[in-house]
This record gives C-alpha cells, structure tokens and sequence, in this order.
C-alpha cells in the first residue's frame, strides 16, 4: 500500500496545500466563534464527509495505478474534499458578510466533482468490461484450472492441443478452416538477465493482457512454452489470421513497459507466425494437431532468423 501511495506523492501534496491554503486564508479573514454559537450536528455530518473524502482518497490511490481513470475520481473526490472542508470551517469560524469566495468555494467545486466522478465512473465500467472480456477469454471451455499458469494465467501446452483438436473436429465438419498464431517475444533471455527474472515475469503477464484485449472472445490464448504463446483462431482464414499476427506485433512494438528497477520505458518487439488446417482429407485427424503445432513453430522460428538478420 505504502509502496503505491508513493507514486502519488504529487498528488497527495498538491491536495494538502490546496487544503493548508483554504484554512490559513479562512482564519486571516475571519474569526473564531463562540461555543455556544457552534452547531456540533452540523459539525459531526461535515467533517463525517470531510473524512470519508479523505479516506476514499487514500484508498483510491493505494489501489489503482497511474491513469485517466484514477486522474479523474482523484479530482473528483479532490473537488468534494474542497467544498466539503470550507463548509466545515464556516462551522467553526465567522467570515464577514462581503466574503464572496467562501460561497463560491462551497458551491462551485461539487457540482465539477460530481461531473469528473461520473466520467471516471464511466471509464471504470468500460475497463470492467474489458476485464470482463479477458476472463471469458480465459475461462473458455471447461478448464483444467490445475494446468494454469502462475505467471500469466493462462493454459498450458496440453490444454492448447486438447482445445484446438476439438476445433479441428468442428472446423471439419463444417468445412472451415482453423488458423494457429505463434508468437514469441524476441531476445527475451537477454531481457532477465537485464532486468532481472521478476521483471521478466511480470512483462509476460502484462503482455499476457494485451494480447487478450486485442484477441476475439472465440480465440484462445496459451502459454506454449517459456516466453512463446499460441493463439487457437477457429473459423480463421490464413490471410485473416496474418492480419491478426500483424496487429500483435504492431500493438506489443508500442507497448511501454516500465521496470521496477529501471527509470525509463522498454519496448519490445515480438515475432509471429501462421499456420492454417488446409483441411486436406488424406492427413489422418489425429495428427492435424502435430503438423499444424510443427508447421507454426517451423515458420516462427524462420522468421526470427530473418528479424534477426535484419537487425544485424
């Protein structure tokens, strides 16, 4: 938690000098009341929303990372902070009749909360729903959760044979094709022992749900083996399917990751390749698993020798 504040240390200093401005600039101008003049029910349901803003605040920072989402319920909470403190101080100290700003600060500052709050509460619903859509993705079929992976959470190799021979069989049936995707991150030994393995770790699941986000609710992603993934596209063309393969290695190539350990943004490409049932009768069922998985693994590693040349 600690650890999470600290990445909002600008804003939670920037909220406490609004706040230290409010009430230096309210006692200059005005002055203390008296304790028989003092509404101690006012008191106790104002400064019962004053805390709970400040308590939502912390909690909102030490949960969520950096982001528009978090940006907008910050000023908006910020905002409530704001009104809800002034109408506190009014409580306890008198300001002269002529003193406009103190309205204003009671009432113009809610209403721009309530509007940031709504808007954020709109972009955490979509981002929900993009969850949402990741764990669909994940949860597909009836998953041995015993095979997931720690690391990524996805299914392994055996679960990704056992699936996309069921699809064959379907894909068969009704004469449609079904495409297999590879996709391995390059150079990826040289990021561990860069960054180190825990960082390693953790690029693999952030790309992990990238990739989801930019996957059909009908494809299935696995981990393949290391820092390799195959994607089961069913009902997918080989030129559908290359187009795909393009978007990842476009989306991943402008993925910024941050390491813990370092002060700037790496990126990382990866490479792809595609395979497609050509639905040729004459190769016996249970081996369209085996020829498809080596035909893919075939082409990917073909083109990391060519990335590789080019880049030398």
């Amino acid at each position: 938690m600690l650890q999470q504040l600290k990445k909002h240390t600008s804003k939670l200093l920037l909220i406490l000098l609004l706040l230290s401005a409010q009430i230096l600039i309210t006692l200059a101008l005005g002055e203390s009341k008296q304790w028989q003049e003092v509404d101690w029910l006012d008191i106790a349901g104002e400064g019962g929303a004053v805390w709970l803003c400040m308590v939502w605040l912390i909690v909102l920072l030490a949960s969520r990372p950096h982001g528009p989402v978090t940006s907008l319920l910050f000023w908006g909470f910020s905002c409530f902070l704001i009104a809800s403190g002034q109408d506190l101080l009014d409580e306890f100290i008198r300001l002269p009749d002529a003193t406009i700003w103190s309205h204003a600060v009671e009432s113009i500052p809610m209403p721009i909360g309530m509007l940031l709050m709504s808007i954020g509460l709109l972009h955490w619903y979509r981002e929900q729903q993009a969850l949402n859509e990741q764990l669909l993705k994940r949860e597909r079929g009836r998953r041995d959760h015993r095979r997931l992976d720690k690391i990524t959470g996805l299914a392994d190799a055996h679960y990704l044979r056992t699936q996309l021979s069921i699809e064959l069989q379907k894909a068969r049936a009704e004469g449609l094709p079904t495409s297999i995707l590879m996709l391995d991150i390059d150079e990826f030994r040289n990021i561990n022992r860069r960054l180190g393995i825990t960082e390693g770790d953790r690029l693999l699941s952030e790309l992990t749900e990238l990739i989801l986000l930019n996957l059909r609710r009908r494809d299935l992603l696995c981990r393949y083996a290391g820092d390799r993934f195959a994607i089961v596209m069913p009902a997918t063309c080989q030129e559908m399917a290359v187009l795909v393969a393009q978007q990842l290695e476009d989306v991943c190539r402008h993925f910024a990751f941050r390491a813990r350990n370092s002060d700037s943004a790496q990126f990382h490409t990866v490479s792809t390749a595609v395979a497609t049932d050509g639905l040729d009768a004459s190769i016996e069922e249970s081996d369209v698993v085996d020829k498809l998985l080596e035909r893919a693994n075939y082409r990917l590693a073909k083109a990391k020798e060519r990335r590789l040349l080019k880049v030398a």
